[in-house]
């Protein structure tokens, strides 16, 4: 595995270091985070709208979900969505989609207290079932809530608010579903970086890691010492197969080298290969080498296993890299 000595790290003191930095910190490193587009209302019967990314689940039995509406960075004083709680503890916690993330960006400025964000954003009320606040009806994706506590983290300047609420209705667009499953790339989350920066949470930002087997893997302890000390393979390869059960046997590492031809590359062939998206190609070249240049032969091979893992394939990649290791003359 590739080592990171060469990283040079930055030590912050929280107490001593300003908020603006430590705040952009927090933003940078704790990212990207969902977003809670949360709706409210006053005593007065004056909608609130306002996103919020210190947000997440905690839980299903009941389900919670919990956000925090922070002290403003410039004068401690606090932010209409919590003076609203504190007084009616009821709200709509609803996702962000892509198609309406200009809407809810614009939903967060700071309007006075008695202005309806849902006016100023756009977004559609409409009546809840349970709660009194309004769901937005553009978002796919939304939570009638009861507040069960406001946690108070503090009174400075920056300082946040845990609003821990229980959720008592749910509503969905029914288009997002495939298979009972909600479909990344049918309900288009986008989720919160630093700055200005936002994620999209589908298309190519998708990607899936199988979870560990039942059976539990063997660990990456558990791997030969040249696949873990490996200078190809990264510490996402090696997780990747430590989640195989039990390592091939010598007889399936024979039977796997035996399935692939004998054949003569040249230097420039090679060279070539490398680069070839077909790891299986990759893995012949490298195999013919074992007995000529074994260290070149190695690091080939690994190329050929990353690229396999690459692709999902960790049978090939396990088999590949204990070639070296079974093969006989």
């Amino acid at each position: 595995m590739k080592s990171d000595d060469k990283k040079t790290f930055v030590t912050v003191d929280p107490k001593k270091a300003s908020l603006q930095e430590v705040h952009k910190l927090l933003l940078g490193g704790v990212s990207p985070r969902p977003i809670a587009l949360v709706s409210t209302i006053s005593e007065n019967g004056v909608n609130n709208l306002s996103p919020f990314s210190f947000y997440n689940a905690f839980g299903a039995n009941p389900p919670i979900v919990v956000f925090s509406p922070a002290r403003r960075g410039r004068d401690g004083s606090t932010k209409d969505t919590l003076n609203n709680l504190q007084k009616i503890k009821e709200c709509v916690v609803q996702a962000v989609s892509f198609d309406i993330v200009q809407q809810v960006s614009l939903a967060s400025t700071e309007y006075d207290s008695g202005i309806d964000e849902f006016v100023k954003s756009g977004l559609t009320p409409i009546d809840s079932e349970i709660v009194q606040p309004k769901r937005v009806a553009e978002s796919p994706f939304q939570m009638e809530c009861k507040v069960q506590q406001i946690i108070a983290l503090g009174e400075k300047n920056g300082s946040g608010n845990l609003v821990i609420c229980e959720v008592v209705k749910i509503h969905f667009d029914e288009s997002i579903l495939q298979d009972g499953t909600i479909e990344p790339n049918l309900i288009q989350l986008v989720g919160r970086n630093s700055a200005n920066y936002y994620t999209k949470a589908f298309e190519q930002s998708i990607f899936e890691i199988e979870k560990p087997i039942a059976t539990k893997g063997i660990g990456i302890d558990n791997l030969p010492e040249h696949i873990k000390h490996s200078e190809i393979l990264t510490g996402n390869n090696l997780g990747q197969l430590g989640n195989i059960e039990a390592l091939p046997t010598q007889e399936e590492v024979h039977n796997f080298i035996n399935s692939y031809s004998q054949t003569d590359f040249t230097e420039t062939d090679i060279a070539n290969i490398i680069n070839n998206t077909d790891y299986h190609v990759v893995y012949s070249a490298g195999l013919s080498l074992v007995s000529s240049d074994k260290k070149n032969s190695l690091r080939i091979i690994e190329i050929a296993a990353r690229n396999a893992l690459e692709q999902n394939d960790v049978v090939f990649a396990i088999h590949a890299l204990l070639s070296l290791e079974y093969k006989t003359a």
